[in-house]
C-alpha cells in the first residue's frame, strides 16, 4: 500500500486568466478503484494529463508508481493485433494475456487479425486487458465506455472489479457501481475522496446539500433577528443620547449608553459570524434547473411501423429482420451489440438511403428532430449554429446554460469544446425544436451525470414520442416504455 499525494495544486491554461484547479490538496491508495466525477468542462481529463506530468502547475504531486494513460495511442494499426499488444506489455507471458482477453470474453483469434480490423469495444478490451499486464503502473481510464455496448459494458465492469489501482473516468452511473470502491469527485469548489461507490457517494452528497440548505436557511433567520435587533439598540443609543442633554445624573445616563453600546457590538460580532458560517455553506451546490420541451401532437396514433426490416452492409445482412411499431407517446429503445444496425436503422428512419430488406413506413408530415452520435462535424460558433439550424439562439443558448455551459464557451469554436460540451450543444438544439418525433442515436456519450439526471427529468414530465440508442443502463430504465432487439 502507498499513496498518491497532491498538495496545493494550482494549475490554469495559459491562454486563460481563471485556475481550474486552485490549491487542491488530497490523496489517494495505489490499490483503490476510484471512479472519478464531476462536470463536463470541470478539468478531469486535465488533471489526468496533470499526473502525467503534461503539463506546468505550481504546488506538488508526489507519486510512488508511474502512470499509464487509456485511451493508449497505437501508432501503428496496420499491425497484428498481437504484436501491438506486446509492444504494450512486453514483459507479459502469452497465456496471461490469454487469460485476460478469456476474463473479457474476447477470441484469441484477435490477436491475428490486424488491429485496425477489430472493432472499437474489441480495440477497447485488447487494450485495457494489455495496459493491466504492466506490474507496478497506476492506470488513468478516460471514459471506456462510449464505444461498448450494454453486454460489453457489463463485461469491463466486471473485468475492472477483479483489479485494482486506476483512476477511472466515466459518467455511467451503473457501471460505476459494479466495479469502483471508492470516489473523487470534482466539486464545483472543492475535491473531495470517499470511500463506496457512485450512488452511496451521491447519497451522502445530496445528505450534505440538504443539510446545507437548511443550515443556510437557519442562517438567514438569524442575521434577519440580528439586524432587528441591531436597529432597536440603534435607537436606543439614540435615545440615550437625547437623555444626556440636560440630565442631571449623567454618570448613570454614561453607564447605560456603555451597556447598549456593549450590546451593539455583540450583535455585530454574532452578525459578522453568521455571514461568515453562510459563506462557507453551498460552495460546492449542484443545480440542475429543470428543462422544457415543445413535442409536437400527431393527429394519428402510429408514427412508424417497421415491417422485416434488416439492414445490410453490402452483401451482409448485418441483423435478424425486425418488426414493430412506433406509436405517439412511446420511447422506444433499441437494443442491441455494436454493428448490430441500431444506429443504420434510426439513419433509415429519418430518411437516409440505408441499404435493407423489408418495408418502413412513416407518418405523412412527420416532424422529426435528430442527434446524430457524431459530433466532429461541429465547427464554428454557436451563433452561426443557431442559425444555419434555425433555431432561436436565445432559447439555444439558455438551455445550454441550465446545462451547466459556463457564458465563456459561447465564444469558443465549436471544435475546441469537450467532447461532452459538443454532445449538449446537439441535446440544446433538438430541445429548441418543436418535433413529433424525436430520434436520439447514443445522446449521453460523454455527458455528465447530473446533465444525465436533468434530461431523465425532462423526458419523464414532457413524455415525448422517441426512438433511440443508448447503453447507460440506468437512463434506459428510467426512461424506455419499450425495448426492440436486435
Amino acid at each position: 500500500m502507498s499513496m498518491i499525494r497532491v498538495e496545493h495544486l494550482t494549475f490554469s491554461y495559459p491562454s486563460s486568466y481563471d485556475n481550474i484547479f486552485e490549491d487542491v490538496t488530497f490523496q489517494i491508495d495505489t490499490d483503490w478503484k476510484l471512479g472519478f466525477v464531476g462536470r463536463n468542462g470541470r478539468g478531469k481529463t486535465t488533471f489526468l494529463r496533470l499526473l502525467q506530468g503534461e503539463y506546468a502547475y505550481s504546488g506538488k504531486i508526489h507519486s510512488p508508481v508511474r502512470f499509464d494513460y487509456f485511451p493508449y495511442p497505437v501508432s501503428d494499426k496496420s499491425a497484428l493485433t498481437g504484436d501491438v499488444l506486446r509492444t504494450v506489455c512486453p514483459q507479459a507471458e502469452e497465456w496471461e494475456l490469454l487469460r485476460e482477453l478469456s476474463y473479457l470474453a474476447v477470441d484469441a483469434e484477435v490477436l491475428f487479425r490486424p488491429f485496425e480490423t477489430l472493432s472499437n469495444g474489441e480495440q477497447t478490451k485488447v487494450l485495457l486487458a494489455s495496459l493491466f499486464l504492466r506490474e507496478g503502473n497506476f492506470l488513468l481510464i478516460d471514459e471506456p465506455t462510449n464505444h461498448l455496448d450494454a453486454a460489453a459494458r457489463e463485461l469491463v465492469s466486471a473485468y475492472l472489479r477483479r483489479k485494482k489501482g486506476f483512476l477511472l473516468v466515466s459518467h455511467d452511473r451503473r457501471f460505476l457501481d459494479g466495479c469502483v470502491d471508492h470516489i473523487l469527485s470534482l466539486n464545483r469548489a472543492s475535491i473531495d475522496v470517499q470511500s463506496g461507490n457512485f450512488s452511496s457517494w451521491m447519497r451522502n452528497f445530496e445528505r450534505q446539500q440538504e443539510y446545507e440548505l437548511a443550515q443556510n436557511e437557519k442562517l438567514q433567520k438569524e442575521m434577519k433577528r440580528l439586524q432587528q435587533a441591531a436597529r432597536r439598540t440603534a435607537a436606543w443609543s439614540d435615545r440615550g443620547e437625547a437623555e444626556k442633554t440636560g440630565a442631571y445624573d449623567k454618570g448613570y445616563v454614561g453607564h447605560k449608553a456603555a451597556k447598549v453600546m456593549k450590546r451593539a457590538k455583540a450583535i455585530e460580532a454574532r452578525q459578522q459570524q453568521a455571514i461568515e458560517q453562510k459563506a462557507e455553506l453551498l460552495k460546492d451546490r449542484e443545480t440542475a434547473e429543470s428543462l422544457k420541451l415543445s413535442p409536437l401532437r400527431y393527429h394519428a396514433d402510429t408514427l412508424a411501423a417497421f415491417s422485416e426490416v434488416a439492414v445490410r452492409y453490402g452483401e451482409r445482412q448485418v441483423c435478424e429482420p425486425v418488426t414493430f411499431t412506433l406509436r405517439q407517446g412511446e420511447r422506444i429503445v433499441l437494443s442491441g451489440r455494436n454493428g448490430s444496425g441500431k444506429s443504420s436503422l434510426l439513419k433509415l428512419l429519418i430518411g437516409e438511403p440505408i441499404p435493407h430488406t423489408g418495408a418502413l413506413s412513416t407518418a405523412s408530415g412527420l416532424v422529426i428532430s435528430y442527434v446524430p452520435q457524431d459530433t466532429s462535424h461541429l465547427r464554428g460558433d454557436l451563433s452561426a449554429f443557431a442559425e444555419e439550424e434555425r433555431i432561436d439562439e436565445s432559447l439555444f443558448k439558455a438551455i445550454l446554460r441550465k446545462m451547466d455551459f459556463e457564458r465563456v464557451q459561447f465564444e469558443k469554436d465549436m471544435a475546441d469544446l469537450s467532447g461532452g460540451q459538443k454532445k449538449k450543444v446537439l441535446l440544446a438544439k433538438s430541445l429548441c425544436e418543436q418535433a413529433h418525433l424525436y430520434v436520439w442515436d447514443e445522446p449521453l456519450n460523454f455527458i455528465d451525470v447530473y446533465s444525465r439526471m436533468q434530461i431523465e427529468q425532462l423526458l419523464r414530465e414532457f413524455a415525448p414520442t422517441m426512438i433511440f440508442v443508448e447503453h447507460d443502463g440506468a437512463f434506459r430504465d428510467s426512461i424506455a416504455t419499450k425495448t426492440v432487439f436486435l
